[in-house]
């Protein structure tokens, strides 16, 4: 499924590139290559985010046969990363990233579809309404269907997107708003999500959700015209 949603994401973000007017071929090479550090990223931040499970069994880290990915994490070492190679393409920052909403709304879409499979980033149990659904070690009870929560998010999201993307005032304006329309969705999905153990309630990523939120107004605010 995260196959599926990677060759999705970067078919939507091939036609976006198109309608925006963009060179459609350096956004795609751009899109291809990003992905590659998204992907480790992603791996590397649910590692070190849930490291006692880890440092016992570091062999683990690596198997494909487990799931363990966070978004957040590919999001932290592809912004950076995409600054010297998109000015090697010659494609503005703000204009890709509008256009690469739409490749990470539908990448997300699936994927989380394959969470719901695998039974990781799990709903917590509830009795009073859920779905009959695994965690990601197999125990079924009656959970809060999380995942499918996020991926119809995701859905609004992009519906959201392709319907105010012309309206908005400046280049990256679209990526800006869907990245705080999502920081304020995930703190709310996050609350419903199982917790390990001992876990606090307020995890690392409603605290990224939060800063998600507060630096995407604060750019929205910079740059919508006075």
């Amino acid at each position: 499924m995260l196959y599926v949603g990677l060759v999705a994401g970067v078919v939507a973000g091939n036609v976006a590139a198109h309608a925006a007017g963009i060179d459609a071929f350096r956004a795609f090479v751009a899109t291809l290559l990003l992905i590659v550090p998204a992907l480790i990223g992603a791996k590397l931040f649910y590692v070190a985010s849930h490291w006692r499970l880890y440092r016992q069994s570091p062999r683990r880290i690596w198997n494909r046969r487990q799931g363990g990915a966070a978004q957040f994490g590919g999001f932290a070492l592809v912004l950076p990363l995409s600054v010297p190679l998109l000015s090697t393409l010659r494609l503005a920052f703000g204009a890709f990233w509008d256009v690469a909403v739409f490749t990470i709304l539908g990448a997300m879409i699936f994927g989380r579809v394959g969470c719901l499979l695998n039974g990781c980033c799990a709903g917590r149990p509830s009795k009073s309404w859920g779905v009959y659904l695994p965690n990601s070690v197999g125990v079924w009870d009656r959970r809060i269907p999380t995942q499918c929560l996020e991926a119809g998010w995701a859905a609004v999201l992009l519906v959201f997107a392709m319907a105010v993307w012309r309206w908005l005032p400046f280049p990256g304006a679209l990526f800006a708003l869907v990245t705080a329309g999502y920081g304020c969705g995930r703190v709310v999905l996050e609350t419903t999500r199982e917790l390990l153990p001992g876990a606090s309630r307020f995890t690392i990523h409603h605290a990224i959700s939060v800063l998600m939120i507060v630096l995407s107004v604060a750019a929205l605010t910079a740059g919508w015209p006075k």
